[in-house]
């Protein structure tokens, strides 16, 4: 129960912890720095992009505002990047479900000059792993952007990939999701990123200049950003939980929740297959962590909509699944790896 403006000798135990997590997402993510203030995915994503902003502001490019977001983006990331003052373009998806790149790199040359980056998520929405992800990310960083990476389904990636690995600039980390951190219901959220070392100096200052947990690496200096978060490091007590998840389970068990997170979503898909459209799969006909089931033929064959089918999973004490996103009239099953068989 340390107040967030306490004096820097009273907080050195969690000084100690938010340095020790923030050097494990760093690793995780390979990536160089990291700022714990952001309270939730959607406030990553702003402080994300503001950091972006700030990098091209420093490079003599304020001009580069224009962002581009695939159709299948989460609904967060125009949000976010109208907020941070950017001018949003849309790239189409392919049939299945994967960005068009050819459509990408038309938007990326047409925008050259003023482009600042682009958001992507990976695995992608429809929870495939896009083969031609650092082609995508090459595609930007020619035309001088920047990648942003939604790190939504980061517990797809951990030990096995990683944002850094695969051409991205900056990510977020939803703690209250991949690192343990007990979700949804309107609990507390943290929305950590983690940025390459080009953009470590823009990633967000503190207004306070009271002495505490402010006077330490995330302390203004010369950061262009302010804060985005009315408290340094957010949510800090919760930030606890995560350290602790990390630390028990060490450098193999984050390995092997990921892959028992594609694990048991490939073994729903393959006991649902056949009885159920499976919609978006790779080509090996798998999905990553999470994939769509399609309910719209019900509503022709029984009238039964994807919220019958989520109320009645209720009923038997099932949390419904993600309802008609990214495709209305469906439901999109993520098991994670903390379901048994």
């Amino acid at each position: 129960k340390i107040h967030p403006f306490a004096p820097a000798n009273q907080t050195e135990g969690y000084k100690y912890v938010i340095d020790e997590l923030g050097k494990y997402l760093c690793e995780i993510t390979a990536f160089d720095a990291c700022s714990l203030q952001p309270n939730s995915g959607a406030q990553g994503e702003y402080a994300g992009l503001l950091t972006i902003k700030a990098y091209h502001e420093a490079n003599g490019h304020s001009n580069r505002n224009v962002m581009l977001i695939p159709i299948s983006a989460h609904g967060t990331n125009p949000a976010s990047a109208v907020m941070a003052g950017m001018k949003v373009v849309v790239v189409k998806a392919l049939e299945n479900g994967y960005i068009d790149v050819e459509d990408l790199k038309a938007k990326a040359a047409q925008y050259s000059i003023d482009l600042s980056g682009i958001m992507i998520t990976y695995p992608s929405t429809y929870g495939v792993y896009e083969e031609t992800v650092k082609e995508i990310t090459d595609i930007i960083h020619q035309h001088g952007g920047q990648v942003y990476m939604d790190g939504a389904n980061m517990n797809a990636q951990v030990g096995l990939t990683a944002p850094g690995l695969i051409g991205a600039d900056v990510c977020h980390l939803n703690l209250h999701k991949t690192f343990a951190i007990p979700h949804g219901g309107g609990g507390p959220g943290m929305g950590p990123i983690c940025v390459k070392s080009h953009l470590a100096k823009h990633l967000p200052g503190h207004t306070s200049d009271r002495p505490g947990l402010t006077s330490s690496s995330q302390s203004d200096g010369d950061r262009q950003t302010g804060a985005v978060s009315a408290a340094p490091y957010g949510s800090a007590s919760i930030l606890l939980i995560s350290y602790g998840y990390i630390r028990m389970l060490g450098n193999e068990g984050v390995k092997k929740a990921t892959e028992y997170a594609i694990l048991n979503a490939n073994y729903m898909r393959a006991r649902l297959e056949g009885k159920y459209d499976i919609l978006y799969t790779n080509h090996n006909g798998q999905c990553a962590h999470e994939f769509i089931v399609d309910l719209r033929p019900f509503k022709k064959s029984a009238e039964v909509e994807a919220e019958d089918v989520a109320k009645r999973l209720i009923d038997y004490g099932f949390h419904a699944p993600t309802m008609s996103f990214p495709v209305p009239g469906t439901i999109m099953i993520e098991p994670t790896e903390s379901e048994d068989k």
